[in-house]
């Protein structure tokens, strides 16, 4: 082997070393890679829809919900004063979502409202919303739940 041989021989191995053959070799792999990324976005970004669409469908669910419990709520309390059912009735329909139905009860000493709307959701997966509250009847405030004391008792 001559002088210049062995010069040459090393420049090649030199040459391997430092990347420069690789330079192509990384090219190459490359092409098989391409489009990987519009792969992943054409499957993450129907994803985020889904998921967008869910998050806003449960927080305006929770919202119509939230209406709900005041509409009842204030329903009861417009009916614990004496006022007469009709009216309570119309107090909550204000308060309420839209297209909500309101009814008012008495069980006992407690008048109790309820309300019930839809809540629509996406695809056809709607759901009712229900909330209920009750309030002590003012005209049963002070009474003796035993009544009154039987006669020849007492002092």
């Amino acid at each position: 082997m001559s002088r210049s041989d062995a010069g040459t021989d090393a420049g090649v191995r030199c040459a391997e070393w430092s990347g420069a053959k690789s330079g192509a070799r990384s090219g190459a792999g490359r092409g098989r890679d391409r489009g990987s990324v519009t792969a992943e976005a054409a499957v993450v970004i129907p994803a985020l829809v889904v998921f967008t669409t869910a998050l806003l469908w449960g927080l305006s669910s929770v919202a119509a919900y939230i209406q709900c419990v005041d509409a009842a709520r204030a329903g009861a309390r417009a009916v614990a004063r004496s006022e007469p059912p009709e009216a309570a009735a119309a107090v909550a329909r204000t308060a309420a979502p839209g297209g909500a139905n309101v009814s008012v009860g008495r069980s006992g000493d407690l008048w109790r409202v309820l309300v019930e709307a839809p809540a629509a959701g996406p695809g056809g997966l709607g759901l009712t919303l229900r909330a209920e509250a009750s309030a002590l009847a003012e005209d049963t405030v002070g009474q003796d739940p035993a009544g009154p004391p039987a006669s020849g008792q007492g002092s």
